[in-house]
């Protein structure tokens, strides 16, 4: 300690502070592979995801919605109610960027209603077409 000693208010000295070493790190086990990094939407990505689900919330269509991030893939699930499977799962697959487009909007029965490399374009699929009169 130096020559000074910290005080708190009461007049008594004050607390000192600990450090392990190593603390807050996992043990690393030798012959183990890195671990690998998770998949994850970026912000950018969740404005337009949650922009999405915000204007259909407000319609009343949707309810509630979980997030994962796994080794391969990022999930945005959609559900109308909280305990039923859900209505739109939106998948971003980076192993697919150069092929068919990371991207990718599955309903429930697992049909692939939309994929691309931009998301915002696979997104499109959740808006309301405009209906229009036609004479006959």
């Amino acid at each position: 300690m130096s020559d000074t000693a910290d005080y708190d208010a009461r007049g008594g000295a004050a607390p000192t502070r600990l450090s392990l070493v190593g603390a807050g790190r996992p043990a690393e086990t030798p012959g183990a592979r890195p671990r690998e990094a998770e998949v994850f939407f970026n912000r950018a990505e969740l404005d337009a995801i949650l922009s999405v689900y915000g204007r259909k919330v407000a319609e009343g269509e949707w309810r509630d919605y979980a997030m994962g991030g796994f080794r391969d893939v990022a999930v945005f699930s959609v559900f109308r109610r909280a305990s039923e499977i859900p209505l739109y799962r939106i998948e971003k697959r980076p192993k697919l960027a150069r092929k068919q487009g990371a991207y990718s909007v599955i309903a429930a029965t697992g049909l692939v209603l939309k994929r691309g490399h931009d998301l915002a374009q696979v997104l499109k699929v959740f808006e309301k077409r405009a209906l229009r009169l036609i004479d006959a």
